[in-house]
């Protein structure tokens, strides 16, 4: 383990085999937020690469304070996995695609008068959203490790998605009244923001909910739930005996049960059994982490491959997207490739990997933006 997880610092720490790309200016950033006040220990996962200021793929420690800014605008924001009903042999994707339809709107009528009354405010309630954000119909190519509920018979429903605006609205209002500088635990501020991040919280599980939900019905099947964990988000625990704030941004918990990673529209995911681990701020890779920056990918691959071309992959599964900025700056090649991010957490010790699983139908966007 000592050779995976990389010191560089005694508070800055990374998890990456000598296979896994980590940028330069990515561990300058878990330098500095390092040397926030308060912060006791910073980590880096696999998928580790730059963001607006702060990391992603990342977890933070602090005690006494701690740092919204550090969980970012997109509260809440991380993975379910269900097992659905449909039979893998049965399935085109002529047909998928045409049933699934257009769900960038709102919610269905019929299913207004489910949402929880404290959501029931909230447009984009059951909508994926833009960025990275998808939803993902999988077959499970090999099975590892034995685990009942998994039957390769049957597709995979994947959704990735946060609170949409909520999450950003939180994260705006905080940043124009206290800036950048965190807040002492138990002030009436950092009370204040626990309830709007704790809401935050429970609107994007209900937004993944519903997300399935409207898909599935769509496809006239129903589905068991395996898992919903959130990447993004505060908690309070104890690390080492010393009782603090642990912030994850891009960071999947690793003390909470079966975890998926998933890999690029054109790559591999993986079903994971967790093993929690002090080091890694019992954290674990949440995908496979940027490599390209989203500006820098039309001009990188639209003379190599039209629109249509970045629908299909090398599997032969079907990305629907019709966004044309967007499909660029998600292709496969703007991202790690993610067995290098799987096998830097194995040799770590950090997990045991179930499943692979393999695309089948990858949804984005039916909105067309030139």
């Amino acid at each position: 383990m000592s050779n995976i997880i990389r010191s560089v610092s005694p508070r800055v720490s990374y998890i990456a085999s000598e296979h896994t790309w980590i940028e330069g200016k990515a561990i300058q950033q878990l330098e500095t937020t390092a040397n926030l006040p308060d912060m006791v220990q910073v980590t880096g996962m696999p998928d580790l690469h730059p963001g607006r200021g702060y990391p992603v793929g990342a977890a933070f420690f602090s005690q006494h304070r701690f740092y919204p800014a550090l969980i970012g605008n997109d509260i809440g924001c991380g993975m379910s996995v269900w097992l659905t009903d449909l039979a893998v042999a049965k399935q085109s994707l002529d047909k998928l695609e045409k049933r699934l339809g257009n769900i960038d709107g709102p919610l269905e009528e019929h299913l207004l008068a489910d949402i929880p009354a404290e959501f029931s405010h909230c447009y984009s309630l059951g909508t994926i959203g833009g960025g990275n954000h998808f939803a993902e119909f999988l077959q499970i190519d090999e099975i590892f490790t034995p685990f009942s509920a998994l039957d390769k018979k049957r597709l995979i429903l994947l959704v990735h998605s946060g609170s949409r605006g909520l999450g950003q609205a939180i994260l705006e209002a905080h940043i124009r009244e206290y800036g950048h500088h965190g807040l002492e635990q138990d002030s009436p501020e950092s009370g204040d923001y626990l309830n709007q991040h704790q809401h935050a919280l429970d609107f994007a599980v209900c937004n993944r909910h519903f997300i399935a939900r409207r898909i599935m019905e769509r496809l006239r099947t129903d589905g068991q739930q395996l898992l919903d964990i959130a990447h993004n988000f505060l908690q309070k625990t104890s690390v080492n005996g010393i009782d603090g704030w642990l912030h994850r941004k891009g960071a999947t918990p690793s003390d909470r049960g079966l975890v998926v990673i998933p890999g690029s529209r054109g790559d591999f995911s993986y079903l994971v059994e967790p093993h929690p681990d002090a080091e890694s701020l019992f954290s674990l890779a949440h995908g496979a982490g940027r490599k390209w920056m989203r500006s820098e990918c039309k001009d990188r691959l639209s003379a190599k491959f039209t629109v249509d071309q970045m629908s299909r992959t090398h599997f032969g599964s079907r990305v629907i997207c019709r966004d044309r900025q967007l499909i660029y700056q998600e292709a496969p090649q703007a991202y790690k490739p993610i067995d290098t991010i799987v096998d830097s957490l194995q040799q770590a010790g950090l997990i045991t990997v179930v499943a692979r699983l393999k695309p089948v139908l990858t949804y984005k966007t039916s909105g067309e933006t030139v």
